[in-house]
């Protein structure tokens, strides 16, 4: 099972990633956790300072921008 976690405040590109991300699990038949970080202050325990940011299993995969569909496909399908 993935570990996902989107870190974001609450902006629109932060909903659009979590909004993304169900999609995908939910269209490749994906189990995850998802969790929405929007504390700026536990970013830091991440090495993340922009927002958007994509977690997958402890490893950060993106941050400061929307990764395309596709690209987050590879991501999940990668990382199961």
């Amino acid at each position: 099972m993935l570990d996902i976690k989107v870190l974001g405040p609450g902006c629109a590109n932060c909903i659009k990633l979590e909004n993304m991300c169900r999609e995908v699990l939910a269209e490749n038949n994906l189990e995850a956790t998802i969790e929405k970080v929007i504390k700026v202050e536990n970013f830091w325990k991440y090495g993340v300072m922009l927002s958007p940011a994509l977690v997958v299993n402890g490893k950060v995969l993106v941050q400061g921008k929307l990764p395309t569909k596709h690209t987050l496909i590879h991501w999940l399908m990668s990382a199961k």
